[in-house]
Order: structure tokens, then sequence, then C-alpha cells
């Protein structure tokens, strides 16, 4: 089982999110707690009516912004449970998270084909004073654990959480029709991500087994910009051969890359778009941590961390790929307090340099490469390709290279 927290400023919008699925037939209210009867004279779920319960406790409040409570408790597709049983797990989960004697109602959801609960609560108590919340993700992560064993339900399985969204599987070289699979994921990453650069994109795709290099260059006095796919094993290794973004279309070239990157800029720049991601991951920040666990804390509300680390096991980048809300970013972008120095403090290398082996994922680092050569019978296509076949060669080498240094660490 895993969850998903999200505060806010007001309950209403949590609200209005599940009367429309209420409405559309796509979820129930499966029971409430110190709420009134929150249906209208005609049995509609009537929002006004919830408020009424919530608002004492809001007007009582005098400084705390992010006042709404909103998680959702996603159970395994393989586990079946009764209304019964999700009752008494929302119960237990509110206990023990601090919420049991807060207002809450409680939504099951059957839109997609696990049915998973959501939570709406308040943050503050009668008093307005601000309930506590420190380590919320982790002590979340441990009560679900607890409520598995106890319930018989399946663990949670991490990257389960990527299949949710059509076309978003890993690609796998084996199956064959290679350059459909990576058209398929490309283009599901396009609709339901936002990345504002080349970098965030290139290591969410790499989540997916997929490599994407920028070429740009000046070819006999003119200059080009391309897009290179490939395919990529689970351990980082480039298997088969590199194509151009032109074998799949121009929706996925570097024109309308760049107008991608942009349109992300916009909608991440929005007031408070990345305020949960940012509360999020520091909630899970803890100088108690490593970085496996604080991976893993993130992992439970279907966040990836994904660390840069160099051969000595020094952090020198970090990106969070939110599979909530779409949102891949930077440490940069969220801010200093998420940078790659405020990363080491809290992590630090460990003397015996085991730390090296926790990377999820290969040091991969690719660079825009300018090729200026003196095509023959104009046959630029010919000496891309050739370009491109070179470097990609080039690249592999260096990660292999990269990959022995690591092991000569231990």
């Amino acid at each position: 089982m895993v969850a998903n927290i999200r505060s806010g400023s007001s309950p209403g919008g949590a609200l209005r999110y599940n009367k429309e699925k209420v409405d559309k037939d796509e979820a129930e209210v499966l029971f409430w707690q110190k709420m009134l009867e929150p249906y209208d004279k005609c049995g509609r779920l009537d929002i006004d009516a919830c408020m009424e319960s919530f608002i004492p406790y809001l007007e009582a409040n005098r400084r705390t912004t992010n006042t709404v409570f909103h998680a959702s408790l996603n159970p395994s597709p393989e586990d079946r449970l009764t209304d019964e049983q999700l009752r008494k797990i929302a119960c237990e989960y509110m206990e023990r998270m601090g919420y049991g004697e807060q207002p809450y109602i409680v939504f099951k959801h059957k839109d997609i084909s696990r049915e998973h609960l959501h939570i709406v609560s308040l943050r503050v108590d009668e008093q307005g004073r601000k309930l506590p919340h420190d380590f919320e993700a982790r002590r979340s992560m441990e009560i679900l654990r607890d409520l598995e064993r106890k319930y018989g339900l399946h663990p949670s399985v991490k990257g389960q959480e990527l299949t949710d969204r059509e076309g978003l599987r890993k690609v796998n070289y084996p199956e064959g029709n290679v350059k459909q699979q990576i058209s398929s994921v490309v283009r599901s990453c396009l609709q339901n991500y936002k990345c504002s650069s080349y970098g965030e994109f290139r290591t969410l795709l790499e989540r997916f087994n997929i490599s994407v290099e920028e070429r740009t260059g000046t070819i006999d006095g003119r200059n080009y910009a391309g897009i290179i796919y490939g395919a990529l094993t689970d351990d980082g290794y480039g298997i088969g051969t590199p194509f151009k973004s032109s074998k799949i279309g121009k929706d996925v070239g570097y024109k309308a890359l760049q107008r991608y990157y942009e349109n992300s800029k916009i909608k991440l720049n929005k007031e408070g778009t990345l305020d949960q991601l940012r509360q999020t991951a520091r909630d899970a920040m803890s100088p108690h941590n490593t970085r496996d666990e604080f991976r893993q804390l993130l992992g439970a509300d279907h966040i990836d961390a994904i660390f840069r680390i160099n051969s000595i096991g020094r952090i020198y980048g970090v990106t969070f790929i939110d599979h909530n809300t779409g949102i891949v970013a930077n440490g940069s972008v969220l801010g200093k307090e998420f940078s790659a120095n405020t990363f080491n403090e809290l992590y630090p290398v460990l003397k015996n340099n085991k730390q090296v082996a926790e990377q999820q994922y290969p040091e991969q680092k690719y660079e825009p490469r300018s090729h200026t050569v003196n095509p023959v019978s104009g046959i630029v296509d010919t000496v891309l390709d050739l370009a491109d076949t070179w470097a990609y060669e080039e690249l592999q080498q260096q990660i292999k290279k990269r990959k022995k240094d690591r092991k000569s660490l231990y």
C-alpha cells in the first residue's frame, strides 16, 4: 500500500475534487467522522455541509497556512478489500497519524482498476493549534507497512505507480518493436510530465530505459540541431542502434522539445505549483536518514529522487520526479535548501566509500556535441548518422570505464 499526502490552504479544493468523482459515479463516500451529514435533501454530496464541520477549526486557526490534510491510500491491485476492511484501514491510519480525533471524510475511488481511498481532514485542532507533522512521510510509510502485515496485504512495489498512465512502462529491448516502444513512452512523458530543461527530460526518460541526446553543430556553414533516441538496459547501458527523432515524428524533435521546455517553465513558475513537492522533500530530509532511506520515504509518495554522484561518492546534483503531479525538477529549481551542497551535508561520503553504490542509475552525461564536416555530394544525413554512431560508441566506453572505476573503490 502506498500513501500520497497533500496539503492546502482550504479543504474546499479537495472536497470539490472528490465531489466531481462522486457526481461521475467514479467514487462514493465510504464514511465520515465528527462531521455533519454530508448530503443535501436530494441525497447529493453537499460541499457546504462538509465545510460547516471544518469552519470552527479554521476560524480558530491564526497561524497555520496549509490547514488541509488530504491523503490517498492505494492498495496493491492484487488486494481485493471489502468496504468494511477499507473503513478499518482508514480509521487506524488516521488514528496512528495523529488525526484520530479530527473531523474527516473518506471517499472510495473506483475510476481506475485499483480501488483506493481519499481522506480529507484538517491539520489544526479545535483550538486552532497545528497538529504535529514531523517526519510525516516516514511515519506514514511505517504505518502502512504495519497495516500490510496486519491485514495480509501485498507490499507496495517500487515503480508500480508508473503503470497508472497509459503508455508509461520501461522499454524492454528483447520484446522487439523498440522504436514503437520508445515513441509511445516519449509521447506519454511529454503529455504527462513537465520538464523545464533538456537535463530534466533526459533524467525522466532514463527512468523508462530510454536515452536522449541533443546534437547541434555546423555542416558546410549551416547550423543544424537534432535529437537522438535509444534504448537502455536496466543498469544504464545502451543497447541496439540509436535513431534520429525524425524516425518517429516532428512532435518529438528538437524544435518541439524547445517549445515543450518553455511551456513547462510557464506552468512550473505559477505560484504554489512546486510547494507540495518542496514540502514532501523537506519532510523526508533528516540527518538521521541515509540516502537510500530518503529515497524510500519519497518513493512512498510516488516521488523519485535521483542523485548524480561522482567517483568518490559526492553528490553534485539531484532531480526529483513527482509521478503524482507530473513534475520533474532539479534541486536548484526547488531552492537552495535542496541543492547538492545541502544533501552532501546531510548524507556525507562514508569513509569506506560504500555509498558510491547507492546511486540508483549510472552517471550519464550527454553533452551536446558539435560536428563540423564537409559532406561529400550533399549526403548530410549519412555523415550525421556516422557521427552519431561514433559518439554513441564513445559514450558507452566512457560509461563502462566509470563503472570499473567505481568497482575499484570497494
